[in-house]
């Protein structure tokens, strides 16, 4: 995409919602992350009475910020890479950094349409996108080397649902981490992958500390 339809499309998001501009460090590099203001702004009654729809896409969760630096830190060879349930980009635009081909994909069109914006702002491009729905994977999705995830377990019904994606993604050599907060659902998610043929290891732990938020985050291996 050219820069004048990046730009375009930073300026249209900037004039349709409230924005802010948060300046992430991941890999001793910076990212500067555009998403909406406040999440519940976003909250459509409609929507959530149809599906349960919410906008946990517009924040920047801790999980997400150490998932990025523990891609962008890692001894990286080239993979093709899909990040299920983007949200704002930053981790997409991390593995790119990282030199992986990456897709990135949400259940959200909204949250494609901010990534697309973060990845011109901090990478000169556009990466690409594309709307994906886990309870009704697309036949035509191809299997990647690598799978990342992050602060997807946050009720215990998508403990299997997200098993199943895993699955269903990763190619036979590949990969998936996921990053967790320590969510209810992640003892059943590690029951639900090895239920499926795949095992779970706990590749890092670590502290995050922003303001008044303390959490630990562990990023989760899974292979077959």
């Amino acid at each position: 995409m050219s820069e004048l339809q990046g730009e375009a499309l930073v300026e249209t998001l900037e004039r349709q919602f409230v924005t802010v501009n948060d300046d992430v460090r991941v890999g001793g590099r910076a990212i500067n992350v555009l998403r909406p203001r406040s999440a519940e702004d976003l909250i459509d009654e409609q929507e959530f009475d149809r599906d349960e729809r919410l906008p946990y896409w517009a924040e920047l969760w801790p999980s997400s910020t150490v998932l990025a630096d523990f891609v962008i830190t890692q001894n990286n060879v080239p993979k093709r890479c899909i990040e299920l349930g983007c949200g704002v980009g930053l981790v997409s635009i991390a593995a790119v950094l990282a030199g992986h081909e990456v897709l990135a994909t949400d259940y959200y069109e909204e949250a494609l349409r901010f990534t697309r914006a973060n990845s011109f702002r901090n990478l000169g491009r556009e990466i690409d996108t594309r709307v994906v729905d886990w309870r009704a994977m697309p036949d035509d999705l191809p299997q990647f080397d690598m799978a990342l995830a992050s602060d997807v377990l946050y009720e215990p019904r998508y403990a299997p649902l997200v098993a199943d994606v895993i699955a269903r993604v990763i190619a036979p050599t590949g990969c998936a981490y996921i990053a967790d907060p320590g969510r209810v659902a992640a003892a059943t998610f590690i029951d639900a992958c090895s239920e499926r043929g795949m095992r779970v290891a706990a590749q890092a732990e670590r502290p995050y500390l922003a303001g008044k938020v303390r959490q630990t985050i562990t990023v989760y291996e899974i292979r077959r």
